[in-house]
């Protein structure tokens, strides 16, 4: 036997990596016996009766998939599926969008939002002259792993306020403002995660204009269009203002959540360029980028959305579902909070209505999270972000009377 190995493995010397820190909730919560345990980590849609669901509208557009005997499962190109490409960019930019219309978006499919990001930044990487991308404090854990891994450095720029438990916009206007010229930004298009804090449509163009004054790169990541407010067009304004300025950006877009694709992983990135010709140059750049990496995206995922996307009558269905789903949020936001405030918990939990989306940023520290996990059974990231949409009405109530019993007993 090699001395070198011990036991035999030549992978002897690999050291156990940490469970991943929002995936890892999901897994000690299965471990769990309790009847009463809730997660409330990771980022997916539940019912009122905490199942999973798929929409009416998807079920009928994999019907008609399924029925027709003319679809084959030969490759997509590398680009992926042409019509779903062209629908996500009118979906995001808007029908009407001069960007559009002139030909200067390079839209690529890509593996839902992650996958996105990741295309973007490999692009960036090879082709900008700037290596350097500002990620808001706090963000999603998977944004810096994935801009790093692409070969971007990574630098903050302040977002969140834990005072206030809302935008920091000082600190954000100031950390840009002194950010070098060229600079990468990382935007959330909406439903800021983990915070649920967005700025408002004023502010917005007080960043634009900063921007655009120091030549700063936006690259949005749009991972919740129509599933913050349950408006489609009111959930792409950030992007939209930046387009409209006729200046260039990057945007990765998830159907994740807006149609509950999760594990179909259907995404897409967009890059809105000066002109036709760079477009069609950035594209050509683009498939090199993806050839490598998976070849060619998955078919079936793109197929529905473009189903969806170009029937009226499925596209009409598709909003009313989406903002049901949002709604629901919405409402738990709502009892959330009014449920804490008949329980006479200290504190101002003004914030858990204000902020919008999938998640809230509780203020409980680590120590208050992993009492309510114990005691309670309540499982989430050890930030305090909780899904509202992992909430019901039935377990409102517990969640309440954890967090009550958190912050009373443990400062």
């Amino acid at each position: 036997m090699n001395s070198q190995h011990p036991d035999g493995s030549v992978f002897s010397n690999i050291v156990r990596a940490p469970e991943d820190p929002i995936l890892g909730v999901t897994v000690a919560y299965n471990k769990d016996t309790s009847p009463i345990k809730l997660n409330l980590g990771v980022g997916a849609y539940r019912t009122e009766e905490g199942k999973p669901l798929v929409l009416n509208v998807v079920r009928r557009a994999e019907q008609l998939l399924v029925n027709d005997p003319s679809r084959v499962k030969e490759y997509l190109p590398i680009v992926g599926l042409a019509e779903f490409n062209k629908l996500s960019a009118k979906l995001i930019f808007g029908a009407d969008s001069p960007a559009i219309q002139e030909n200067r978006v390079a839209t690529v499919q890509g593996l839902s939002g992650t996958g996105s990001l990741r295309i973007g930044a490999e692009f960036l990487a090879r082709h900008y002259y700037q290596h350097t991308i500002y990620i808001p404090v706090p963000t999603w854990g998977n944004h810096p792993k994935i801009f790093t891994i692409a070969g971007l450095s990574v630098k903050t720029y302040c977002y969140y306020d834990p005072e206030t438990r809302g935008l920091d916009f000082k600190g954000l206007l100031e950390d840009l403002g002194a950010a070098p010229t060229g600079a990468i930004v990382l935007l959330h298009a909406c439903a800021h995660n983990p915070t649920g804090v967005d700025p408002t449509l004023e502010q917005w163009e007080q960043i634009r204009q900063l921007m655009r004054s120091k030549g700063l790169l936006p690259f949005f990541d749009s991972a919740y269009q129509g599933f913050a407010s349950g408006s489609l067009d009111a959930d792409a304004q950030s992007v939209r203002m930046f387009v409209a300025d006729g200046g260039e950006c990057l945007a990765a877009q998830s159907y994740a959540k807006n149609m509950g694709l999760y594990g179909e992983r259907v995404g897409a990135l967009s890059i809105v360029c000066k002109a036709a010709d760079v477009a069609s140059r950035v594209e050509s750049q683009l498939k090199l980028v993806i050839r490598p990496m998976y070849s060619n995206p998955p078919i079936h995922g793109a197929s529905i959305v473009a189903t969806i996307l170009k029937d009226s009558d499925m596209y009409n269905e598709w909003t009313v579902e989406l903002k049901a789903m949002a709604d629901r949020i919405i409402s738990m936001r709502q009892l959330l909070f009014d449920t804490l405030r008949d329980r006479g918990t200290p504190g101002d939990w003004s914030h858990i209505i204000k902020q919008i989306g999938m998640f809230t940023f509780t203020g409980l520290n680590t120590e208050q999270v992993a009492f309510m996990t114990k005691e309670y059974h309540i499982y989430m990231t050890s930030d305090g972000r909780i899904s509202m949409a992992g909430l019901s009405s039935r377990t409102v109530p517990h969640l309440a009377d954890a967090i009550h019993a958190a912050v009373t007993r443990i400062p």
